[in-house]
């Protein structure tokens, strides 16, 4: 008999996989064992439900050759909006003792996020604030725009290894959702596939899912660059994203879920002066490429049609020009991009410091955002209230 360290812990909405009321616990093992959670209501007889699942291999592709093995359970039937206690692992092992609220599935829901980007495990200067806001129970669902550790194949993945550690002081507690970056490029982003578990059939590369009266599409902006791993991701890419926006634009989807929110680590449109692809007027993500065959779709007009509100990592700004575009970045061990000295005549608001956003659905018709520096102690250092009557194309003309 040996003890096996359960480690790695979080936990991700999964309604759109078709399990209403569920949500999926993930973890990792240095040896093959059982996948069971233990769990039960929050004041009720502690773990009195017991869900399994399974493990999947994960090889990281450096000279180690190391392996871990993921596992994933899903929980089901659970109680709208009600707290429940949890460990998960086997009899060779068990986690520390966690606990969640499971998501409201209203539409009515006025849900709570925190949002960031570019997060390593040196010099991650938010994540002690964002530790105690989330156990403090401040976040309904926490939105990490891409790059994890810096980076999670280093050191044969020990440091992604460290940097899951970490973040399990958040993402053990309430649902964590995530997008790839440009960090996660090694070994055609495996660690990011196999690491995370995020809902959809695309390891974990785009999906959506709803919450309260939002439809939000996470998608991968990597796929206009890394094109060694395959210019067929992108086409797959777009196509989804397409069939995907006009369902959630069917009038009856449109009725309930009036927000279509986006998220991708690179953005569109910055006022930064490091020269990447946001610098560009011939953006890719936005314009695409047109030195592939055939030739690549941007996404600024597929968006255009439906999307309000679009997130991604670069320097934390916000700016507006036509739907509503946020850039943020957390902390991490590469240091501030500037700014251009005069910023473009869209861009509302500009600060150098490490921080995150924080961001409120009111309703159908309001959205509030609030922007969190870390170097000033907390301070909330920009807000804003987006206040749409109208939604849909139709809202522009």
């Amino acid at each position: 008999m040996f003890w096996e360290r359960t480690e790695n812990v979080f936990i991700t909405e999964c309604f759109s996989s078709g399990v209403k009321n569920s949500m999926l616990v993930t973890w990792s093992t240095a040896n093959k064992t059982e996948s069971v959670v233990e769990y039960g209501l929050w004041g009720g007889k502690l773990f009195s439900h017991t869900a399994e699942g399974d493990a999947s291999v994960f090889i990281d592709g450096g000279p180690e050759n190391r392996t871990m093995y993921v596992h994933r359970v899903t929980l089901t039937d659970l109680t709208p909006a009600a707290s429940y206690v949890y460990h998960c692992g086997s009899d060779a092992g068990w986690s520390d003792i966690f606990y969640f609220t499971s998501l409201n599935e209203s539409v009515s829901f006025s849900p709570r996020f925190a949002l960031f980007g570019d997060m390593g495990n040196e010099n991650p200067q938010s994540l002690s604030r964002l530790q105690k806001e989330t156990q403090m129970g401040m976040y309904d669902v926490i939105l990490h725009i891409g790059d994890f550790a810096y980076d999670m194949h280093e050191d044969n993945g020990r440091i992604g290894d460290e940097f899951m550690r970490q973040i399990q002081s958040i993402a053990a507690y309430t649902p964590y959702m995530t997008c790839p970056g440009n960090h996660e490029w090694a070994y055609n982003f495996s660690h990011y596939r196999s690491r995370f578990s995020m809902p959809g059939h695309t390891e974990n590369l785009w999906y959506s899912w709803n919450i309260g009266p939002a439809h939000i599409i996470s998608f991968s902006t990597e796929v206009y660059f890394y094109l060694e791993y395959g210019l067929d991701l992108l086409f797959r890419q777009y196509d989804w994203l397409q069939a995907d926006l006009q369902e959630a634009n069917r009038p009856e989807n449109r009725a309930q879920r009036p927000w279509i929110i986006t998220m991708g680590h690179r953005p569109m449109y910055c006022s930064n002066d490091d020269g990447d692809d946001c610098t560009h007027f011939q953006s890719y993500v936005r314009l695409g490429r047109n030195d592939t065959k055939p030739v690549a779709p941007g996404l600024e007009d597929l968006f255009y049609q439906y999307v309000h509100c679009i997130v991604g990592y670069s320097m934390p700004c916000v700016g507006i020009l036509a739907d509503v575009w946020f850039c943020l970045v957390q902390g991490c061990r590469e240091k501030h991009d500037g700014f251009i000295p005069k910023p473009r005549d869209w861009s509302a608001f500009r600060s150098t410091d490490y921080g995150y956003t924080r961001m409120r659905l009111i309703n159908g018709t309001h959205l509030y955002l609030e922007q969190v520096s870390d170097d000033q102690y907390g301070k909330v250092i920009d807000q804003m209230m987006l206040v749409k009557e109208k939604h849909g194309a139709h809202a522009w003309r």
